[in-house]
């Protein structure tokens, strides 16, 4: 499976284009731009097993580092806080993992 099978390759890069520069990636607006906001339930769990390396149904901060980059394998890696920062916004239970 690739991404571009659940998402506009389009919509992708103007996401990408809208974070290129460290310490600029907001999720919010990341989600929209992407079209992950406009998906299904299903199709958001799509996605969550492309992004999760080692299929564990959860995402840690080791595999957000790389979000980006899941998207297009050019894309640069979040930095630290942007890691934390989208850990923080997705990690309901404060376990530090996200579950899909």
């Amino acid at each position: 499976m690739s991404i571009t099978d659940v998402l506009s390759a389009d919509d992708i890069a103007a996401a990408l284009q809208e974070c290129q520069d460290p310490d600029t990636f907001e999720p919010q607006k990341f989600f929209q731009t992407s079209g992950l906001s406009k998906m299904s339930a299903s199709q958001v769990k799509d996605v969550f097993r492309f992004i999760d390396n080692d299929q564990s149904g959860y995402l840690d901060e080791d595999e957000l580092k790389f979000f980006l980059q899941k998207f297009q394998s050019d894309a640069r890696e979040l930095t630290e806080s942007e890691t934390k920062s989208l850990m923080a916004a997705a990690d309901n239970d404060g376990d530090g993992k996200i579950g899909a």
